[in-house]
């Protein structure tokens, strides 16, 4: 007796879903790894389930990476060009970024001044007065947090000198 024809949909089911997964998954490896060993095939299989679970054949003689150049080879593309273009623009900006950073660095301490013009001298200045007040900011801000728990302390000794005095009294 032969198997009914089933109808191709999704299965609602997330249970029998996952079981049909993990049967068919299987059997494809199995029809992978018999086409590696019959035909001398090479075979690379990759799967994601839809949890994100990763699973993979690849025949034994081979590797991913030598079946991604081939594919490249034998369509005639590229895909790592563009994202290596991609990688080294980032990295031109980034480098260019860190220059700036490093010139504007040096020029906060005094070196590197040579080229700047009048209005880009008025503007490092600006700039430096702007850190001075954050900084000056900041400072006054610990003293005045350090002050408050000093006086804090100061009126709870103040207030057990205090009852230890009552005490010694009655």
């Amino acid at each position: 007796m032969g198997r009914g024809k089933i109808e191709i949909k999704r299965i609602e089911n997330a249970t029998n879903r996952q079981v049909t997964y993990s049967k068919r998954r299987n059997g494809i490896f199995k029809k992978a790894q018999e086409l590696t060993v019959l035909c001398d095939a090479k075979v690379s299989l990759i799967m994601f389930s839809n949890t994100g679970k990763f699973h993979e054949f690849i025949s034994p003689t081979t590797n991913t990476k030598k079946m991604f150049d081939q594919y490249q080879k034998t369509l005639g593309i590229d895909v790592w060009a563009t994202h290596y273009a991609r990688m080294q623009e980032s990295l031109r900006k980034l480098k260019e970024i860190n220059n700036k950073l490093k010139r504007e660095i040096r020029q906060r301490i005094g070196e590197d001044l040579e080229g700047l013009s009048c209005e880009e001298m008025r503007s490092l200045e600006q700039k430096m007065t702007a850190a001075v007040d954050v900084v000056r900011e900041r400072k006054y801000h610990v003293i005045k947090t350090q002050t408050d728990t000093y006086k804090k302390k100061v009126r709870n000794l103040e207030e057990r000198h205090g009852n230890i005095l009552l005490d010694f009294v009655s």
